[in-house]
């Protein structure tokens, strides 16, 4: 290690939202298409929709890890908002010493 600073806290942030989702929307992929058969999607039912198989995958797995990133990024977003802060009670100056 080169012993220089870390990613900044915003970078950390990101990093944990993107693999966070990336991983959720890989588990979101298995368990959809497990299901779905992406050579039989149709656009509301009507015409089939015109892309392979293969790039059914991945815009599926495109649009689940952009909404599991949106998710995770508002999640760390609310937990790292600063506390309210806590006004101290009047007290005599000097109290307590």
């Amino acid at each position: 290690m080169n012993g220089g600073p870390g990613p900044s806290r915003i970078a950390r942030f990101a990093m944990a939202a993107a693999w966070s989702s990336f991983l959720a929307a890989g588990v979101l992929e298995l368990l959809v298409f497990a299901v779905v058969d992406p050579g039989e999607l149709r656009w509301f039912g009507a015409t089939p929709v015109a892309l392979s198989v293969q790039a059914v995958y991945t815009v599926g797995f495109l649009i689940f890890w952009g909404v599991s990133a949106l998710g995770a990024s508002l999640a760390l977003l609310l937990a790292s908002l600063p506390a309210d802060e806590v006004r101290p009670a009047a007290r005599a100056p000097g109290w307590p010493r």
